[in-house]
């Protein structure tokens, strides 16, 4: 390993979190102690979102094209195929701006991590548990606001079981809430953390070998295009199994 770079610190600047922003040929930041450097990348994120949505987006357009139409496109294939086919035309038609901002805001953090000059977000625990802790605030609290407490008992209760073994599956039923909001935070942490520690390695075997690991880079580089693709994939499923786990516990019966 080179002595003028340290490969291990060049992989844990891009996937650590801390109080230190390391610019390419640029003086490091040093972050305030209240704020950490995922932090920033989340009010980048919100930055990004307010200014697409707000700005690039055109709502006067009679006929939706370019950008616009890109952004409805995806808008319209939330509410169609997630939302309303996981929680009925009324709930999906409601629950639609909480799924939209979900997988635009994961979206927005996945593409961040990918540009050098940014970390991911997504790779936190912390971020990943947050965004999962909403989720499983509507499948416990959205139920019960909407079904009651009744309501809720039901749809944690398995249906056709004695009731002398009934206490077991109930158990497991209730634990596999929080089961499942710790699988949305696993299931995003750790797809963003491995492929940010793969493109990071093999980029950092380009500066430790020079033009001997040139093949290195042209691995990187497809490997980085596939993250663009998991960035999209990974968004996706975290907002589908949302809208899943959510409707599954508004309409037990289904």
């Amino acid at each position: 390993m080179s002595a003028a770079f340290n490969l291990d610190e060049y992989i844990n600047h891009h996937i650590r979190d801390s109080h230190q922003w390391q610019l390419p040929f640029l003086p490091t930041i040093q972050l305030p102690p209240y704020l950490s450097l995922h932090g920033v990348m989340l009010l980048i994120g919100t930055l990004v979102l307010i200014i697409i949505f707000c700005f690039l987006y055109d709502k006067k357009q009679p006929v939706p094209h370019g950008f616009t139409n890109l952004l409805e496109f995806f808008v319209v294939y939330m509410r169609d195929e997630i939302a309303i086919k996981n929680l009925g035309e009324e709930e999906g038609r409601r629950m639609t701006p909480f799924l939209c901002t979900l997988f635009f805001f994961i979206l927005v953090l996945n593409l961040l991590g990918l540009i050098p000059l940014f970390t991911a977000a997504t790779a936190n625990l912390n971020v990943t548990g947050a965004l999962a802790f909403l989720t499983l605030c509507f499948m416990i609290f959205g139920t019960l606001w909407k079904n009651g407490f009744k309501g809720f008992l039901k749809a944690i209760t398995p249906s056709g079981i004695p009731w002398l073994i009934l206490p077991v599956p109930f158990l497991m039923e209730f634990f596999g809430i929080f089961t499942k909001a710790f699988a949305l935070m696993i299931r995003l942490f750790a797809n963003m953390l491995a492929g940010h520690i793969m493109i990071f390695s093999l980029l950092g075997i380009v500066v430790t070998l020079g033009l001997i690991g040139l093949p290195a880079l042209v691995l990187g580089v497809c490997i980085a295009a596939f993250e663009v693709f998991v960035a999209f994939l990974q968004a996706y499923i975290f907002v589908m199994l949302s809208a899943v786990f959510i409707g599954r516990m508004y309409h037990p019966d289904h």
